[in-house]
């Protein structure tokens, strides 16, 4: 709204003049109706060149005073591009993507497109890993081990949520593999990055030293002999 403000302050100083100066010729018996007249065809024309420009300010009015995102916010647009918001001025918005490029969005695109915002209503969320074990698995012991090594990793692991009690619920029988998905939680977005990383490390050493069985696709083939 800081930046809204003093553009808002000088629109109203230049009517506030404009209107100003058409009462004291009035008063002075002088004719208005020639001037308002042309500044009317004049402003239609200016709106007109300006629609755009126009469009954006208005947004950029909206996105200030309705808060959909902030500065700082972790955003994704409905193009898939993703980063933090720097700055909402009147007429664009500027998104840093993780590689530290900088994405400027007019705001009436930002204001009519589907946002995604990690940090509204809080920074904190889920951080889901999937997961998949052989057929011949101990569904029991696979689901105690893991949450064992999502413990270790939460506590561990700059990022995550240390509190959390982690769960997995399985859901897919799948052509090679049980799968199931492991639900941890991270403080912010971004974490989640780290925390997968470790987490899968420390997964798969653990599986291996349980004897747990991570399945990869087998294909047999059959050889007809030619007679």
């Amino acid at each position: 709204m800081k930046t809204i403000v003093p553009s808002l302050d000088k629109v109203a100083k230049f009517l506030i003049a404009i209107i100003g100066l058409m009462v004291i010729l009035n008063s002075l018996g002088v004719s208005v109706t020639a001037p308002l007249a042309a500044l009317g065809i004049v402003g239609i024309a200016i709106a007109f060149a300006l629609q755009s420009t126009l469009s954006d300010f208005l947004s950029g009015v909206y996105l200030m005073a309705d808060r959909p995102v902030r500065v700082g916010d972790y955003i994704e647009l409905d193009s898939g591009q993703k980063g933090y918001v720097t700055d909402i001025g009147w007429r664009s918005t500027k998104i840093k993507e993780l590689p530290n490029n900088m994405i400027v969005i007019p705001n009436s695109k930002l204001a009519s497109c589907i946002v995604t915002n990690y940090y509204l209503p809080e920074k904190e969320m889920a951080c889901l890993v999937q997961v998949g074990v052989s057929y011949k698995s101990d569904l029991e012991k696979v689901e105690r081990v893991t949450i064992d090594v999502a413990n270790k990793i939460l506590k561990k692991v700059q990022g995550g949520v240390p509190k959390f009690e982690p769960f997995i619920r399985y859901h897919t029988f799948s052509d090679f593999s049980i799968n199931f998905t492991v639900i941890l939680r991270v403080k912010e977005y971004v974490d989640k990055y780290l925390l997968t990383h470790e987490f899968i490390k420390e997964l798969h050493k653990r599986y291996r030293k349980e004897g747990i069985e991570i399945p990869f696709p087998i294909r047999t083939v059959y050889m007809k002999k030619e007679h």
